[in-house]
């Protein structure tokens, strides 16, 4: 499985490698807008939300209540693959508005702060799978590499050495984690955005514990807020982790060039339209690293050309289904915890 590997020999050529892909996708028109297509996704996202809730008045005080909370982790992931959308400004042409929509989708609709989820995301985007820049691979519960596993005891050591068959059962906290991460970023940030977005998560705290205390019992309201929160959390993390894990980790003092750094760090993976609906869109990672700000439903469009300009700069290009997507992420953790074992 891949760790710290050197990228391909690059061919001769007299400028950047990425500038002509570029300046094809640019010509394409799939770098505009879709303005059309997020008022019908946000709009049937919230209605459907909304109707959720509504089902769980209606029921009332039943265990069959407490199952809606199923289609409603299905509808808070969409609002997590928007509130994405909204933070790389793919919805709307001003910063402004794109940041409002993001404080609404994440802080008041998900509870997850969006000043927060920016900043880590930014990064990672910045240097995907560079331990050392990009959090996403940052010390934590989980080893990303054998020295982060290295001399692990403990709590740590035991999820390090059996990390690749705890990968999912611990996404079932994802959902909290993102939570409680968002509310302790506040307490660096700037008072202005400390005002906006504690209030705004405190208001969704507020509505989402009232509606669920109101409508349910005390036992069937946790019930239903540690179920939603748990298929929340594997939905989303599920819907991430084929993006990078097991691919090239970049080492300190490695130079690529843009086209590189994104493409050889990155994994696409393939299916159809329900694919591409339960991966929110994301499964086309590399398109989407290469250019941020494309709007989702255009990454599928615009894949063509960046396999094909891949090809002829001799650059791998890897995608592979969903299963095995996952054996070569669990693949890769399962060998960084193998020392431990051993």
């Amino acid at each position: 499985m891949t760790a710290t590997l050197e990228a391909p020999a690059p061919r001769r050529s007299t400028g950047s490698d990425f500038a002509p892909l570029s300046r094809q996708v640019r010509d394409s028109g799939l770098l505009e807008r879709r303005r059309g297509y997020y008022v019908w996704a946000i709009g049937v996202n919230v209605a459907a939300t909304v109707a959720i809730w509504a089902a769980v008045a209606w029921a009332g005080a039943t265990w069959w209540a407490v199952l809606l909370a199923v289609p409603l982790a299905l509808a808070s992931a969409r609002t997590g693959f928007l509130g994405h959308d909204a933070g790389h400004r793919q919805i709307a042409a001003s910063h402004r508005m794109n940041r409002l929509l993001g404080l609404l989708l994440g802080d008041l609709m998900l509870g997850m702060g969006y000043g927060w989820w920016n900043d880590k995301h930014n990064r990672h985007h910045a240097n995907p799978n560079h331990v050392g820049k990009d959090p996403d691979v940052g010390e934590g519960p989980l080893a990303w590499t054998r020295e982060q596993a290295d001399g692990r005891r403990g709590v740590l050591g035991f999820l390090a050495r059996h990390q690749a068959w705890l990968f999912f059962p611990l996404l079932t906290l994802e959902g909290f984690n993102l939570k409680v991460s968002s509310v302790l970023y506040l307490k660096g940030a700037p008072r202005r955005e400390r005002l906006i977005e504690g209030s705004l998560l405190a208001a969704h705290l507020g509505l989402y514990l009232g509606l669920a205390f109101t409508f349910l019992s005390p036992v069937q309201a946790v019930a239903f807020i540690v179920l939603h929160q748990a298929l929340f959390g594997v939905h989303l993390g599920a819907s991430f982790a084929p993006n990078h894990k097991g691919m090239e980790m970049p080492a300190d003092g490695t130079r690529w060039d843009h086209l590189r750094r994104q493409v050889l760090t990155s994994r696409n993976v393939r299916g159809g339209l329900v694919t591409d609906y339960m991966l929110g869109g994301l499964n086309y990672q590399i398109e989407h690293h290469l250019f941020p700000s494309i709007p989702r439903p255009n990454l599928r469009k615009v894949q063509p050309l960046v396999r094909e300009h891949c090809a002829q700069v001799g650059l791998p290009y890897v995608e592979t289904g969903l299963i095995e997507s996952y054996r070569e992420a669990l693949g890769h953790m399962h060998e960084v915890g193998e020392p431990l074992r051993s």
